[in-house]
């Protein structure tokens, strides 16, 4: 009999597996389909030895002193201050947009007050409704088309008019030369991993895992007393109440043969390729070796499913959901996927720590 049975072994479901395990001494059962931990952060060497995420790239930042502290029992950190260049008009430029993207894209020697009046020639004034309301009232109609518009319809496969307001209001616009994608406080890369640091997480007499296996195949055969879901809600309920979109990506890895691809770790593409991005991780893990990987993004509506779509109409959707879910007893659903919610790592984190907390002994 195991006191917890978790679905999934990412970055929610370790966390409550450590925490169990070490501070309540709880006999935990973790479950995996995949074979691998570490979820989507899950990292490794491909055959030319180069460190990739076979996911996308994963950059730790947060604000969060108290996960950072806790992360860091199990990995020292490699610092990285991610940068993100735009590909916009046959010019890599800085994005978020800041200073330096409008002096270089129009050629101009705007200050940080010039900047304003130039941005306010051009916003409009809107309601922050969706999306689209909160770029064009920030920046204006031609640089949301530029950096914006095709971009958030390849991600999402909706226009931004038809996305929740916080998608987009999570990118700032600066009004200086700082280039940083994140202003967090703590940001970084554990030094040998996602995967390791997850395993030391995880490493633990009291935590048995079990990788390849579906949750649904095992749940009437080995007893347990309460169920820790990461997984997707629907799919929990058998999508009783319809099913939650969410979507996926598809990546095409490519080795190069020259120390590094392009300057940056991640460059967006916001026009007519069919990709999102190429991500060149190398720049954020350190590793220095000749070759180099490069993977480009291809998002999906069919897949596995990485993001929750950030529409109203699946909000009240998943509420339907989330009252069903409060008619359980002993079942709990945390993370991406079980809550619904565009998460960052670090939040993925905080809600697992949060969750341990109200589980009681």
């Amino acid at each position: 009999m195991f006191d917890y049975l978790i679905v999934g072994a990412g970055l929610a479901g370790c966390t409550l597996a450590e925490r169990l395990a070490n501070e309540r001494g709880a006999q935990v059962l973790l479950v995996e389909k995949r074979s691998h931990i570490a979820g989507n952060a899950y990292d490794c060497y491909d055959d030319k030895g180069v460190l990739i995420h076979r996911y996308g790239a994963h950059l730790f930042h947060t604000n969060d002193r108290d996960v950072f502290l806790y992360l860091s029992r199990f990995t020292d950190w490699h610092h990285y201050l991610h940068r993100v260049l735009t590909w916009v008009d046959g010019q890599l430029l800085p994005f978020p947009i800041n200073l330096d993207t409008l002096n270089q894209l129009y050629s101009l020697s705007l200050t940080a007050d010039t900047m304003r009046e130039f941005l306010n020639s051009r916003r409009e004034q809107r309601e922050a409704v969706n999306s689209e309301d909160v770029i064009v009232s920030q920046v204006g109609r031609e640089l949301y088309e530029k950096f914006f518009d095709r971009y958030t319809r390849k991600q999402w496969g909706i226009p931004a008019s038809d996305l929740e307001p916080e998608v987009c209001a999570r990118i700032p616009v600066r009004f200086n030369r700082d280039g940083r994608y994140f202003a967090d406080t703590y940001q970084g890369i554990p030094k040998q991993g996602y995967t390791r640091m997850v395993e030391r997480m995880i490493d633990h007499p009291k935590i048995k895992l079990m990788l390849n296996t579906d949750f649904a195949e095992i749940k009437d055969v080995i007893p347990f007393r309460r169920l820790i879901f990461t997984g997707p809600i629907d799919e929990y309920f058998g999508y009783a109440l319809g099913r939650l979109p969410y979507r996926s990506l598809r990546f095409e890895f490519e080795q190069v043969h020259q120390e590094y691809f392009q300057p940056a770790c991640v460059v967006n593409y916001p026009n007519e390729f069919d990709f999102t991005r190429i991500i060149e991780i190398k720049h954020a893990t350190g590793q220095r070796c000749p070759v180099t990987t490069i993977v480009r993004e291809y998002p999906a509506g069919e897949g596995e499913p990485y993001y929750p779509v950030p529409a109203r109409k699946n909000r009240e959707r998943y509420e339907q959901y989330a009252q069903a879910a409060a008619q359980l007893s002993d079942v709990y659903f945390v993370g991406r996927l079980g809550q619904y919610r565009y998460l960052n790592m670090d939040q993925v984190v905080r809600e697992a720590l949060n969750l341990y907390e109200r589980l009681g002994p």
